[in-house]
Order: C-alpha cells, then structure tokens, then sequence
C-alpha cells in the first residue's frame, strides 16, 4: 500500500475540449489555476483532452459516405512522448494531472490517458473497451496497471471500462486506491428528454461511478466533457466518490470543478475495517467463467 499520508485534495472537471488544440490548452490551463486556488494536488480532466473525441458514434448500418466522413474527422494523433504531452508536463508543476488524448504508436491509434506532473509522465493508458463503432477508429489496449504518484496509488480508465466491473477489480487488486474515470459520455440517442438529470445515460454514468467505487472500497475520480462535439451532447457529472459509494462532490449537470479534500487511508482504511473488506473476501475459485472468452452468436 502506497497511500499518502496526508490528506489529498481533488478537482475533477466537467469541460469542454474540442479540436482546436490551442484553445484546449487555454482550458487546461485555466482549470489547473482554479484547482491550485483550491489547495489541489491533483487534476483529473476528461477524455480526450487534447484534440476533442469523435464527432459522432456508428457503424453497422452507417453507409459508406457517413464512415468516410467520419474517419476524415478524427482527433489529431499524439505520441506519448512528443511535445504535446510534454506542454501539459511544463504546465502541472507540483500538480497531478491526468487527461485523455488520442495516442499515435506507429500507425496505430489508441484512445488513451495520461498522468502526468512536472516531472514526466507517471502512468498511461490505453482504452480497453470499446463502444458503438469506436473500434473502427481505435485499436484496443489489453491491460490495466496501477502506478504510484505524489499522492498515492493510481488507475486509470476511460469512458465505457466503467461498465466492466472486472476493469475497476483488476486496478484494486493492482494497490490503486484513486482511480481516475475520464469520460466523453453522453446523452441517450433515443428516448431523449429535456431536463438532463433524467436522462438514463447520464444516471447509468452516475449509478457505474458510485459502484465501482463501493465494490472495491475506493476513491473514485470521474471526469467528463461537456458542451456538445459533433452529434454528441455530454451529460457533465464530474464526482468524487468515496469508498462507502457517497459523492464528496459534484458538478450536476453543469461544467465546472468539483473539489473535496479526502483523507485517503482513513475512508479506505474505515470502509476496509468494519468487517466488509470485498477484496479480501473474494473466493476467485468459484468465479470460473469470468474470464472465459465469450461466445459470439
């Protein structure tokens, strides 16, 4: 166990980020100014951060002409060491900041996140699951790792891995006691409704949040963007969990910055020790079809 010793304070944000790289690093910036004001030592920001994500989710019954479009309108591809990522490293400082992006590995594409502070990068990850066409954009990474950081013991997932349950386990199992969850996540495509907090994509996202943090007893971090790109219109909803499944804060449906200050050892170490600790209550012999491959009709 790696748990800081002191009490952490947390910003997660809900923001906007498009294609235009510039005015992305102007909100990067912007949101890191806020959370220090705010006594922050770590920044967790959304999905698809530098570049913007995809303007819309298909295939299958898309045609042609609707494809071609939309594989002309992918995000700009970054390596992980290249001088885009290396901005945000000159911008963190003491701070840390995890993001997401879209990762250039030869010519491959991943859908990937980043934590970083001023002193390099501290952990990175490519996006395992992948929903509604997004394999047609992206390859798909094939691990989770924990990693440790100024302020603890870290995992990272983006997006839809929040509705794997095995994802968050894998982190927990690994010491990660903060997992950063950073999110392009949006509205319902059917069955819209006017008042955002009905729509059940964005309660699905809350419900997955509060989960994943109570079944594994820890600190969930969940960024998301906001506004609208392309068809897509994002439900906000950046929260910090604690490991009993409360929200410590957030932002409802509105952009912002959701901050709490967490004592760390002490919610995990209180949830862990009234008799209820689920990782060490685990009986991984009976769960013999978990990882079995599934079956494809």
């Amino acid at each position: 166990m790696t748990t800081h010793p002191k009490p952490v304070t947390i910003s997660v944000a809900a923001a906007e980020f498009g294609r235009d790289m510039e005015q992305g690093y102007a909100t990067i910036a912007a949101l890191l100014e806020e959370s220090r004001n705010r006594g922050s030592q770590l920044l967790v920001l959304p999905e698809a951060c530098l570049g913007g994500y995809l303007p819309s989710l298909g295939g299958g019954d898309e045609t042609e002409e609707s494809r071609q479009r939309r594989l002309k309108a992918l995000p700009p591809a970054l390596e992980l060491d290249g001088p885009e990522i290396e901005r945000v490293i000159d911008m963190a400082g003491d701070t840390v900041v995890t993001f997401g992006f879209c990762e250039k590995d030869g010519d491959t594409r991943y859908n990937a996140a980043v934590t970083v502070d001023g002193s390099g990068i501290l952990g990175s990850y490519r996006k395992v699951h992948q929903p509604l066409g997004e394999n047609l954009c992206y390859d798909a990474g094939d691990s989770y790792s924990a990693f440790d950081t100024p302020i603890g013991r870290m995992g990272m997932q983006i997006c839809y891995d929040k509705g794997f349950p095995e994802a968050a386990r894998e982190l927990a199992l690994d010491g990660a006691e903060i997992v950063a969850s950073i999110s392009a996540w949006p509205t319902a495509r059917t069955a819209t409704v006017e008042n955002m907090e009905e729509d059940r994509w964005k309660q699905r996202f809350d419900i997955y949040d509060r989960a994943r943090a109570l079944e594994n007893q820890i600190i969930w971090v969940a960024a998301n963007q906001a506004g609208t790109f392309g068809s897509l219109r994002f439900v906000c909803s950046a929260k910090i969990v604690g490991p009993g499944g409360e929200i410590l804060a957030g932002t409802g449906v509105e952009p912002g910055l959701a901050t709490a200050t967490v004592d760390v050892a002490a919610l995990i170490g209180a949830a862990r020790g009234g008799g209820m600790y689920n990782l060490r209550d685990r009986r991984p012999s009976v769960y013999r079809t978990i990882t079995k491959e599934p079956v494809h009709a």
